[in-house]
């Protein structure tokens, strides 16, 4: 119901009102009342009624001053004004504050009842258009996800000049001016290979949550990095950033914790910057802390904080002291089939700030060097690789054993990026298959309700997260965006061919509401299905 406040200093006609009025009825809630503007607005700031109705000539405060106020603070706010004075300058003062109706007195029931109906209907629509212009705002966000990674792929890897990041930044209609930055790289994965739909469905619900936290808040510009990690640029002065990354980190601390049985995940903070043209560095600092999920995998928060004496203590290691366990060649394998090619020198610097000074013994340069090969040779075997694919391209990464510790580093970027390019050869061959299958599905079902991203990543074998990055990649499109154009072209050519009613097509082309439908039709399209078939 939608509630309904009182103004009125003659307290026989508030009274009247309050008492003879059938609010409940007419759909309405009556919360409260008051004998003049200045007693009533503190209420009014508390209950937030949906409409106002006010007497224009009162003490203290008067309706116009009390309508201005409660319009500019509550601009939903519904406001009837009631008056005894048919006097042109009070209703041309009225249409000025915004008041949405003038009823004169003495008010007689039918009137006062064919306003609140006219209201209701109004506020109703209005309500309808505002969940429209949400659900739509939710869909554009999918639409604007592959130019937006694009956009930070190129400016984190220094592609681009700080005046080309304004204008590409301008183009997608990105605020990212500030005086500070910093970035924030989470991912999320599910742990189990094949899991049921209630933890899928529970996953997706987390993640979704952890999304809208970021979205709606401006400090905040999410985009994706690769398929399971996002990255998330933060904004604000430098004496606020800290402040704002740790509301970041513990909104996702609080949400993945209680499900960590179902759900991998981690994140990690880089160190701030004063210009854009330093998010780079600020990029490849926050890299290499997020590296260290492999090496460190209890830890799920990894900033410069909580990896601090970790990498004060691999500074001062020698051999005696290297923690043999952290260098467990599964570290690697697990790296190779999960990680993404840039992020290995992350991982490389992470993996052998393990060792510290113990890698300038040669004999243990040695013992590295063979636990590099067969980590990698043992994960090209067990993704069914064949020995004549990759020998070549092992054998001439280095001659003999590395010298120095430059060396190590290098052969060690060298074989994880040999071992990663063959592997994504093979996901690639495996990946296309599916992409078809997952297509082939989309183009029978797209006008279907039920049809999601989730319910195609389930009928096609793949994670969504996959399926929404391969599509992105594969299509120079989203999923939703793909989607909405098969219906409306569906659709315009219904409205072209058939004499069916909007509601009737809307249905056919996959919306359950026709009203929806047509809102999606005229952002699209420039006019509504009745104007296209009108025009055609």
């Amino acid at each position: 119901m939608l509630r309904v406040f009182l103004v009125e200093d003659e307290s026989v006609i508030r009274e009247g009102l309050r008492d003879k009025i059938p609010w409940e009825q007419y759909g309405f809630q009556f919360v409260g009342e008051a004998a003049d503007g200045e007693m009533a607005l503190p209420l009014i700031r508390k209950l937030k009624p949906d409409v106002l109705i006010t007497d224009i000539k009162m003490p203290f405060m008067d309706g116009l001053s009390l309508s201005a106020i409660v319009k500019e603070e509550f601009p939903r706010t519904r406001v009837i004004i009631i008056s005894g004075y048919d006097d042109f300058e009070y209703a041309r003062q009225a249409i000025v504050v915004g008041v949405d109706q003038y009823l004169l007195k003495p008010i007689t029931r039918a009137a006062l009842r064919n306003v609140l109906l006219e209201l209701k209907e109004k506020i109703g629509k209005d309500v309808e258009q505002q969940d429209y212009q949400a659900q739509f705002q939710d869909e554009m966000q999918e639409f604007e996800q592959f130019p937006l990674r694009r956009f930070f792929e190129k400016t984190l890897d220094g592609k681009l000049s700080v005046k080309e990041i304004y204008e590409e930044a301008g183009r997608l209609s990105l605020q990212i001016t500030a005086p500070c930055y910093n970035l924030l790289i989470f991912s999320l994965l599910e742990k189990e290979s094949q899991p049921s739909r209630e933890n899928r469905e529970r996953f997706m619900r987390k993640q979704d949550e952890i999304f809208h936290y970021f979205l709606r808040r401006p400090q905040f510009i999410l985009f994706r990095l690769n398929v399971n990690s996002y990255g998330v640029l933060i904004k604000g002065e430098r004496g606020q950033l800290e402040g704002i990354a740790e509301s970041g980190l513990d909104h996702i601390r609080r949400l993945c914790v209680p499900e960590e049985a179902h759900m991998g995940w981690y994140v990690a903070v880089g160190e701030p910057v004063e210009r854009l043209s330093m998010l780079p560095q600020c990029y490849l600092r926050a890299n290499h802390y997020f590296a260290y999920r492999y090496i460190l995998p209890g830890t799920h928060i990894l900033t410069e904080h909580t990896l601090a004496s970790y990498l004060s203590d691999s500074e001062e290691k020698g051999v005696s002291n290297v923690d043999f366990m952290q260098m467990d060649p599964e570290l690697i394998r697990d790296f190779l089939a999960k990680g993404e090619e840039n992020e290995i020198t992350g991982f490389v610097e992470s993996y052998l700030g393990n060792i510290g000074n113990g890698i300038q013994s040669r004999m243990f340069r040695g013992y590295v060097f063979f636990n590099i090969r067969v980590a990698v040779i043992t994960f090209l075997e067990s993704i069914r690789v064949a020995k004549e694919q990759y020998q070549e391209s092992i054998e001439g990464v280095m001659e003999g054993t590395p010298d120095n510790e430059e060396d190590i580093y290098e052969y060690f970027v060298g074989m994880l990026r040999i071992a990663m390019r063959i592997r994504d050869q093979i996901n690639n061959y495996h990946g296309k298959k599916q992409f078809k299958k997952a297509l082939d599905y989309i183009d029978s079902h797209f006008d279907q309700e039920g049809l999601s991203l989730s319910l195609v990543a389930e009928q096609t074998g793949m994670s969504p997260n996959y399926l929404s990055t391969i599509f992105s990649q594969n299509m120079q499109k989203t999923f939703i965006e793909y989607v909405t154009e098969k219906r409306i072209e569906k659709a315009k050519k219904l409205l072209r061919q058939t004499d069916k009613a909007a509601g009737e097509i809307a249905k056919e082309v996959g919306y359950k509401d026709a009203h929806y439908f047509s809102f999606v039709f005229r952002k699209l399209q420039g006019c509504n299905p009745r104007e296209y078939r009108a025009q055609k």
